[in-house]
């Protein structure tokens, strides 16, 4: 799956204009947040936390229209809780995103 960083380039650029620094700091926000709902995945114990955490990253994918994320998480959701091949799959894409 390729990723294309635009929609989140275009986001942060309507938001802040031209400021590579703020769209730096924003970009790692968004990494960040990524991140922390990958790692709930990980360690979610039982179907429900797996769903949540897929759901939010969905919607903080959604957010910036970053659509490779969105179906990585709408995978996650369909699938097996705690699937680590979508796990590695989805922090790829967020790495591919940093």
């Amino acid at each position: 799956m390729s990723f294309d960083s635009g929609p989140l380039d275009r986001y942060l650029s309507a938001a802040i204009g031209d400021d590579p620094a703020m769209a730096l700091d924003l970009r790692g926000a968004f990494t960040g947040s990524a991140r922390d709902l990958s790692d709930l995945m990980r360690r979610a114990r039982c179907d429900a936390n797996w769903e949540m955490a897929a759901l939010r990253l969905k919607g903080l994918a959604a957010t910036f229209g970053i659509i490779p994320l969105i179906q990585l998480a709408d995978e996650a959701i369909a699938g097996a809780p705690g699937d680590p091949a979508v796990l590695r799959r989805i922090n790829q894409a967020i790495d591919d995103i940093a």
